[in-house]
């Protein structure tokens, strides 16, 4: 498999946990913003862009950063945009980090904003614009649990896999 998966979400979809099994399973690693932040600090890469375009040379899992617009003319790459209503992403952060009703939603407001600001002052586009991504997920329609299968079953058919 010569894939390389970008997962762009909403905070609170339970994206990260369908990485982490797409991970498992594809036996490919997963890397965020904390991973590539960390090899900023130690100097391995000059910049973002260049640690996700290098990363991207081999099969892997990219979380955010703007990484389905960096590698945008990259072949092999697939884009995903993972959502869910905001009631259903409150409800994960409250169980998730033990908040109020009240913080929980501020907490995926105030997510959800700045990840819009970061995306746009990178790209100068709008973030989530379903042109950017070939396939969205809804984890409120879908069941987080069900989405790495869905995905395995379209890299299967698609002979990815």
């Amino acid at each position: 498999m010569k894939l390389v998966i970008t997962m762009s979400r909403r905070f609170g979809t339970g994206a990260s946990v369908i990485a982490k099994e797409l991970s498992e399973r594809l036996d490919i690693p997963v890397y965020d913003k904390a991973y590539i932040e960390r090899k900023l600090y130690e100097h391995e890469y000059e910049s973002e862009a260049e640690a996700i375009r290098k990363l991207a040379r081999k099969p892997c899992i990219i979380l955010g950063r703007c990484a389905s617009d960096i590698l945008k003319d990259q072949r092999n790459v697939l884009n995903i945009f993972v959502c869910a209503s905001m009631e259903d992403r409150i409800q994960r952060i409250m169980k998730l980090e033990s908040l109020t009703y009240e913080d929980a939603k501020e907490k995926v407001e105030k997510s959800d904003e700045e990840r819009a600001v970061y995306y746009h002052e990178h790209t100068g586009k709008a973030w989530g614009d379903v042109n950017d991504y070939h396939m969205i997920l809804d984890t409120s329609e879908l069941g987080v649990d069900n989405c790495a299968n869905i995905l395995m079953q379209y890299f299967e058919r698609l002979e990815y896999i």
